[in-house]
């Protein structure tokens, strides 16, 4: 059985406090960059909306091909050192975001971005899963989970203040001063942990080809309606995402070091979730990115007021998320995730079905905000718990980092979606079909949580 090490030992929840801050910053930066993005837009206003897109996919298109290999080297030479340079990665990338003199220019900062928040996110669960004992986990689980979490959700209300009285800039600059105190508390209070007989790094072929396919993918989406659905670049496109991942699969199953190991699926646990989570972060990505679009382009608010608005739903991840994991550590997870997404079915059904043409904050945005943000609560940190709940110690970095590709793709999936709807119908009907998905990805969660089953075995 692969053995565990450890340089030092360290106190959980010092452990938990500094790997945490690292997560709400790349949390944080992904949600802001959604209020940030018409700033971007008249900034660089001979780019397309289209091309301009891939500040955020080029971002999570890496993010999620990179997590997983980020994990195994996680295992295989540290996962303090890896962390440690994820988090210096990142900084060092916001300040290029920052100071960014061109579209092209912000687009390739955006990777350097990615490459570091694939460094320090698996690490930084890894850490946590191996400062905690065992029956400890489900609660520090669900609370790294809570701060991703709520810091996703209040990027919104936290950009539009920041665009609006300093610039779209500074959004990228706010993350120096996190990163370096980062990076100071982790080499004080966080101990090494490594698998000491991890496997070889998978094989870049299979790292390029995962970036093919979901780079293939959204780009096919994106760019469908300018194109055509029936043109031969759409169909072309969707050709080269299949061919690659079919390949990718092909490949998976015969390496020696594959990027995604499949036997991890066997875990039917960990199928489900990583399924949930797919469908969850389309509804997810898409909400945020479209309720800014659409209070500003439909009811006429301002960055500023667009923020504020959605700020009430964010208020609710905290407290929710520790309830949940509360429920979780004496239930299970699937009990959790199925009360979670029928309450965000419910807050998307409410937007598809009432919400008027003409600002109604009170009555109609309020409520819906508030019933996501409880759906969000619950269901986020929960899914992260459920996925490597029924891992063995030496594969947490691997898990998380599976868990978490899964969920950039549904984030590409959820901006290509809301881009490619509102290019169509850039009035109440695209914006009642993106509405829809989250209907779809809160009921498709529950559906993929009843077999989720996580209760503690006596």
């Amino acid at each position: 059985m692969p053995s565990l090490s450890s340089s030092l030992p360290g106190r959980p929840w010092p452990v938990l406090a500094v790997t945490s801050l690292a997560v709400f910053a790349v949390s944080l930066d992904t949600t802001v960059l959604y209020v940030a993005f018409p700033a971007i837009r008249r900034s660089f206003a001979s780019v397309s909306t289209a091309e301009l897109s891939w500040v955020l996919n080029a971002y999570t298109v890496l993010f999620g091909a990179l997590l997983v290999p980020a994990g195994r080297l996680a295992d295989r030479i540290g996962r303090r050192r890896t962390f440690l340079a994820g988090v210096s990665l990142f900084t060092l990338a916001s300040l290029v975001c920052g100071i960014a003199p061109s579209a092209p220019f912000l687009i390739a900062a955006r990777a350097g971005q990615a490459i570091g928040a694939a460094m320090l996110l698996p690490s930084s669960l890894a850490l946590v899963l191996a400062a905690f004992p065992r029956e400890r986990r489900a609660v520090a689980v669900s609370i790294w989970g809570a701060v991703g979490a709520l810091s996703a959700a209040i990027g919104p209300s936290l950009g539009s203040l920041i665009v609006d009285t300093i610039g779209w800039r500074a959004v990228f600059l706010m993350n120096l001063p996190v990163g370096l105190v980062a990076l100071l508390r982790t080499r004080r209070v966080v101990p090494e942990s490594r698998n000491t007989s991890a496997g070889p790094l998978p094989h870049p072929a299979g790292i390029a080809l995962l970036v093919v396919a979901v780079g293939a993918l959204a780009l096919a989406i994106v760019q469908g309606d300018t194109w055509g659905w029936q043109s031969a670049r759409t169909i072309g496109a969707f050709g080269v995402t299949a061919f690659a991942f079919v390949v990718f699969t092909i490949a998976s199953r015969h390496a020696a070091a594959p990027v995604i190991d499949l036997t991890l699926f066997r875990d039917r646990t960990f199928g489900l979730a990583n399924a949930a989570t797919l469908v969850f972060s389309v509804a997810f990505t898409a909400m945020f990115f479209a309720l800014i679009l659409f209070q500003t382009q439909v009811w006429g608010y301002s960055i500023l007021e667009a923020g504020l608005g959605i700020t009430p739903g964010p208020l609710m991840v905290m407290p929710t998320a520790i309830l949940g994991g509360r429920i979780a550590a004496r239930r299970g997870h699937g009990p959790v995730l199925i009360v979670g997404g029928i309450i965000y079915a419910l807050g998307g059904l409410l937007q598809v079905t009432t919400m008027p043409a003409h600002p109604a904050y009170v009555t109609h945005f309020l409520p819906m905000a508030l019933l996501n943000g409880v759906g969000i609560g619950l269901v986020l940190p929960s899914l992260a718990g459920a996925a490597v709940h029924g891992l063995s110690e030496s594969r947490f970095a691997l898990g998380s980092a599976v868990n978490q590709a899964v969920r950039q793709v549904g984030s590409v999936i959820g901006v290509a979606l809301v881009v490619a709807l509102l290019e169509r119908s850039p009035n109440m009907d695209g914006f009642r079909h993106i509405f829809a998905l989250l209907v779809i990805g809160g009921l498709g969660t529950a559906l993929f949580s009843l077999g989720i089953d996580t209760r503690p075995r006596r």
